[in-house]
């Protein structure tokens, strides 16, 4: 008995099933500016993006990467300085989500971003800030 065919048959399926992928992981990555776009309208009020430049939130300039309460000369409440998180996509995901809930007793009066393509998109926008 030959397996061949069966390899054969079943590198084809594979092949049929691999252009959903790319689409997926894609939506799963985010855009960016779809995510300025958020950040425009829900985020720009309280928070810049320029380095060095805080508003009634830190500055989100190299959030990515970034340990928590790490901005020089903000005023972070207690919570937050106790937090101890680093910001990457996870942690991002979940305090965009709920943030009160993720670090109880932050200053942050934000209800959170429930639509998980939106943060996506809020992250993979966060992500470009340098």
């Amino acid at each position: 008995m030959r397996k061949i065919p069966v390899l054969a048959a079943a590198a084809m399926v594979m092949g049929l099933l691999a252009p959903a992928l790319p689409s997926h992981a894609q939506d799963a990555a985010g855009n960016a500016e779809d995510g300025r776009a958020i950040f425009n309208r829900q985020c720009m009020a309280c928070h810049s993006v320029q380095q060095g430049q805080n508003k009634v939130g830190p500055s989100l300039a190299g959030v990515v990467g970034r340990k928590s309460a790490a901005v020089p000369k903000f005023n972070y409440s207690p919570a937050m300085k106790e937090a101890n998180k680093t910001w990457d996509a996870e942690t991002l995901d979940a305090y965009l989500l709920d943030p009160r809930g993720y670090v109880p007793g932050t200053r942050m009066i934000y209800a959170g971003l429930k639509n998980p393509k939106q943060r996506a998109d809020m992250i993979a926008y966060l992500e470009t800030l340098k």
